[in-house]
Order: structure tokens, then C-alpha cells, then sequence
């Protein structure tokens, strides 16, 4: 059997668990042969199946995203490396970057809370060279693929990344003030529909966030003023139903609130001045 032929049914069994079910059996080839998607598609299609093939398929029917059977994500243009220790990284997420390069002065301090794989800080660092960033996170795991990220795209001398854990008294010590605050916090409700990719193999802590999905927020937004810069911005992601929400729990703590929208034109992001 080819490579092309395998790819067909391989797609065809994916059919019922993945609505991408031929670009991911063309992906794990791929990654199964070592070769680009593209250079399987113009050169390796009548290449024999490598052995390795039919376990990341068995992965793929059980669900595992991808990106995690790939090892890897892209993100703004960029390949970010990806564990089940770290949320993978997804395209709503960008218009964050873009409210948050708007936002930071070209030199400033950039804090992430929650920084995961680090896609936020590190995007904005590799965009704007001046910038230094903190990256904070209660996970050891995330923060040593963050860790990796910020090698593999050259800029770890201005990335700092500790473990740190917002709902702990003390957290902020020795880390200073920011020109700028980002985070993706949790901000699924438990009970909430999700696909079983993202339910049984992303990692729980950093989804999950009460039964409105409002308790990070909750703790956070109350303690941005005090990491701020007099004239610095927040930039916090949302689910797509709660702009409203967090909007009133931002203004009672004092703050002003401009809404962003992501690519489908949903609520994405609040930008808090």
C-alpha cells in the first residue's frame, strides 16, 4: 500500500471523530514519514507506509488532538512546541496579540498570567524587539515547554518565566509593575459541552473555571491595578458569551473596558485602561 492510499482510508476511518479527518490523515503521514505536508503531497505520495503510521492514526480514532501527536502548533505565523501540560494554542486566541501590540509601548514590561506554552508573551516578544515579559504559571510543565518555545524562537534573554500561582497571597512578589498585563485564564464552565478531544486530553486546570466560568476572573481582575503601571492596560481572552460578564467585573474594579472581536466577529478579547 502507498502513502496516498493510506492517507484515503485513514481519512475514511477519521470520518466520524474529526471534522479535519483527510487534512489529519495527510498530517500524520507526513509526520510519519518526516517530511513536510507539502512535500508528501508533491513527492512521497507513492512512498510506502512507515511502520510509524498506524499508531498515530489509533491516536488520532482515540481522540488526542493533533497538535499533540504532531508536537507542535502554530501560532501567528510561528511553530510553538505542544504537551498535554499546555492548552495548544488556537487562532481566536491572535486577536489577543494584535489588542495587546496596541496596547504595550514599544519598550515596555508584558506579564502573563497563565502563560502556558507561552504563545501570548512570546508571540509579543518575537514582534516587538524591545519588549522584555514575565511569563507566570502554576504548572512546572508548562512552564518548561514555555521554556523551549522561548529558545526555539531566540528570545529567552528577555523572557523570564516562574512559577507562580494568582490565587495565592504573595504571588507578585519581587516581580514588579507592568506596562502591560495579558492572560488566557480558565474560563470554561465545568459543565459546559466541549469536544472530547479538548475534555479528556487538555489539561483541566487550565480550562475550567466554576459553573459560569467567571472564577479566575474573579480573582484576578482585582489584583490587576496593583501590577500595573499608572497608564497601563490589561488584556484578558474571553469566551464568546461573556464580554458582558467579565466587562462588569472589570469596571467594579475600576476600570474602562474596549471589546475586540476575533475573526468570526465574536467577543474575543477586553482591553481594560
Amino acid at each position: 500500500m502507498t502513502a496516498m492510499q493510506a492517507i484515503r482510508d485513514a481519512a475514511a476511518l477519521l470520518a466520524s471523530s474529526s471534522d479535519t479527518a483527510r487534512l489529519d490523515a495527510e498530517l500524520l503521514m507526513a509526520h510519519a514519514l518526516g517530511v513536510s505536508r507539502s512535500e508528501l503531497l508533491l513527492r512521497c505520495g507513492g512512498d510506502p507506509v512507515p511502520a510509524d503510521f498506524q499508531p498515530l492514526l489509533q491516536r488520532r480514532m482515540r481522540h488526542e488532538p493533533i497538535a499533540y501527536i504532531l508536537g507542535e502548533q502554530d501560532f501567528y505565523g510561528r511553530s510553538f512546541i505542544v504537551t498535554p501540560a499546555v492548552l495548544i494554542p488556537r487562532g481566536d486566541s491572535e486577536c489577543v496579540v494584535e489588542a495587546a501590540m496596541e496596547a504595550v509601548p514599544a519598550g515596555g514590561r508584558v506579564l502573563d498570567c497563565g502563560t502556558g506554552s507561552g504563545a501570548l508573551l512570546l508571540t509579543l516578544l518575537a514582534e516587538r524587539r524591545l519588549l522584555q515579559g514575565i511569563g507566570v504559571d502554576s504548572s512546572l510543565g508548562a512552564l518548561a515547554v514555555a521554556a523551549a518555545n522561548a529558545a526555539r524562537l531566540g528570545v529567552q534573554d528577555r523572557a523570564r518565566l516562574v512559577r507562580r500561582d494568582w490565587t495565592m497571597a504573595g504571588w507578585q512578589a519581587g516581580l514588579g509593575l507592568f506596562d502591560l498585563v495579558i492572560s488566557n485564564p480558565p474560563y470554561v464552565e465545568d459543565a459546559a459541552p466541549i469536544d472530547a478531544s479538548v475534555r479528556d486530553h487538555e489539561p483541566a486546570s487550565a480550562l475550567f473555571a466554576g459553573a459560569d466560568g467567571l472564577d479566575d476572573y474573579k480573582v484576578l481582575i482585582p489584583q490587576l491595578s496593583g501590577l500595573l503601571v499608572p497608564g497601563g492596560k490589561a488584556v484578558l481572552e474571553i469566551g464568546a458569551t461573556q464580554a458582558a460578564a467579565v466587562g462588569d467585573l472589570a469596571r467594579a474594579a475600576g476600570f474602562s473596558v474596549t471589546v475586540h472581536h476575533d475573526l468570526a466577529h465574536r467577543p474575543r478579547a477586553l482591553v481594560l485602561t
